[in-house]
């Protein structure tokens, strides 16, 4: 597999100082076996919105030798617990990792995943993100994104069994063409042109009116 499948954390939940690591405090899940996949974290008691609920930690290595390490055997995704970080390295759970790791994906998360940067080291923290009752499984959208296309059958490879309403069916985030992506700019572009023509050709009316009735005041003195 490459390093790309790797969890992500969205660049809007990037904080620039750490308010404080997470902190020892009684436990909120356990984990036990999941209907989505394999084990996963089960809420204890009643969880607020914006609970930090713990670290994912582990190993960090550079997304080449993860590539090497956890490469695909017979064209099948390795079993991986690896996150990946904005300076391009991937913090690897399987070795140093906790509990966090056994927390899975859902298309309609009660978590998310929030990186913070601690004087220039980079931090993951799952919190939630709506009020979570006891017995619930926590998740999050663990957004795989590859440079290659989002084909069809690679997002079989990496189906989605969370049941939601709303899943789309596989674990990689809705990546947008790059043809609608242009044509999105281009017209993003021309209604820019547009404002900004009519708002220079509004000003330039008025200023043209002012002038014009400045100067039909002048005439009418000048009359006087």
């Amino acid at each position: 597999m490459t390093s790309s499948s790797s969890k992500s954390v969205s660049k809007k939940t990037m904080g620039k100082k750490v308010a404080g690591k997470a902190a020892k405090a009684p436990l909120l899940f356990a984990v036990r076996n999941s209907k989505i996949h394999g084990k996963g974290a089960f809420s204890l008691t009643t969880i607020r919105r914006g609970t930090r609920l713990i670290e994912y930690v582990g190993r960090r290595i550079p997304e080449s030798l993860a590539d090497e390490v956890y490469a695909e055997e017979d064209g099948k995704p390795s079993h991986t617990f690896l996150f990946a970080l904005e300076n391009g390295d991937v913090i690897d759970a399987t070795v140093g990792g906790n509990s966090s790791r056994w927390i899975n994906h859902s298309c309609a998360p009660n978590c998310e995943a929030v990186g913070e940067d601690d004087e220039g080291e980079e931090h993951i923290f799952i919190e939630a993100i709506r009020t979570i009752k006891p017995g619930e499984e926590l998740a999050y959208d663990y957004s795989f994104e590859f440079d290659e296309p989002h084909t069809k059958k690679l997002e079989q490879k990496y189906a989605c069994r969370c049941g939601a309403p709303n899943c789309r069916g596989t674990i990689l985030v809705n990546k947008e063409p790059k043809k609608k992506a242009k044509k999105a700019a281009k017209k993003t572009i021309k209604k820019t042109v547009k404002k900004t023509v009519k708002k220079a050709s509004k000003t330039a009316g008025k200023k043209a009116g002012k002038k014009a009735g400045k100067k039909a005041v002048k005439k009418s003195k000048k009359a006087k």
